[in-house]
């Protein structure tokens, strides 16, 4: 089989994220009359650097999984049109799943807390990426190279979903048109996913078509405001802070809990919040909360 040469997409597009972000700041402050928050981007800017850098120390450990596991593939699929485009739906389905499980368990959501740790939603949020998740958080790509996806190809698409979930980090753009909106992610459906108000927690973590989330009933619909942010936030513009904070408070649950050894261990598996002795409150808590508010005021 034939392997065509493919460049590094995310590096080549450095300078057009650059300028966007530019665009959009001089757009918030000239034309939305609003302050833009410059410590804020810079601490994004900053953890998405990071990633690009320790980006290129795990990538032969991916590569060097995945081809493993290529090994043993089940088929061997081509490079050609059409598996191209059947990968685009079976890496964005891989995404999804790894977007999921990042929400609902806390080893996962300890890497992935850091791209939600701002409180504002611009373009240069998108860049505010983990330093940690690189390291492991592939695995839940691995089954499309059992499938038979050549290593090259799974990275590569992987590469194109971030480069598409670029655009949609912005306030700027309210609502695409409706049959646009009803298949793909935008802008107005990822500000859900990044907003703490309760019926937004955990919604939305599809990259780019947003059919998982209705298939799976994650799916909710911009309709107020949303508040950016954590539901407790670290409040620091510290790159390390934001990129191990979560790890450190998670070990420090599991080490010094007065708890059985067993449920000390649940706190790397349990959803973000959860405590042993069932004082913590989940994301599923706080939006039933509402829901019965929400009925109250009926």
């Amino acid at each position: 089989m034939q392997i065509p040469e493919i460049p590094n997409l995310v590096h080549y597009a450095i300078p057009l994220f650059v300028l966007t972000v530019i665009i959009e700041v001089i757009l918030t402050v000239k034309v939305k009359l609003e302050d833009y928050e410059f410590k804020d981007a810079a601490t994004s800017i900053t953890m998405g650097l990071g990633n690009v850098f320790i980006g290129l120390l795990t990538k032969g450990l991916v590569f060097g999984v995945f081809f493993f596991l290529y090994q043993y593939r089940l088929f061997t699929i081509p490079f050609t049109w059409w598996t191209w485009f059947i990968l685009l739906f079976a890496e964005d389905f891989a995404y999804y799943w790894n977007h999921r499980i990042a929400h609902e368990s806390r080893l996962f959501w300890a890497s992935h807390v850091v791209h939600h740790s701002s409180t504002r939603y611009n373009l240069s949020t998108a860049l505010r990426q983990t330093w940690s998740g690189s390291f492991y958080t592939f695995i839940f790509w691995a089954p499309l190279a059992i499938i038979g996806f050549h290593p090259l190809m799974i990275v590569t698409q992987m590469s194109i979903s971030l480069l598409y979930q670029f655009w949609i980090h912005t306030e700027l753009i309210d609502k695409m048109p409706k049959w646009f909106e009803a298949v793909f992610n935008t802008p107005s459906h990822h500000r859900v996913h990044h907003a703490t108000n309760p019926q937004y927690l955990d919604r939305n973590h599809t990259g780019i078509f947003i059919i998982w989330d209705k298939l799976f009933g994650t799916f909710e619909p911009e309709v107020e405001k949303p508040v950016y942010g954590l539901v407790k936030n670290i409040d620091t513009y510290n790159p390390i802070k934001v990129a191990f904070i979560e790890w450190y408070t998670m070990f420090n649950d599991v080490f010094t809990s007065k708890t059985t050894l067993g449920k000390r261990f649940l706190y790397l598996f349990k959803p973000p919040g959860w405590k042993h002795d069932g004082t913590g409150k989940l994301s599923m808590d706080l939006r039933k909360e509402w829901e019965e508010n929400k009925k109250g005021e009926v």
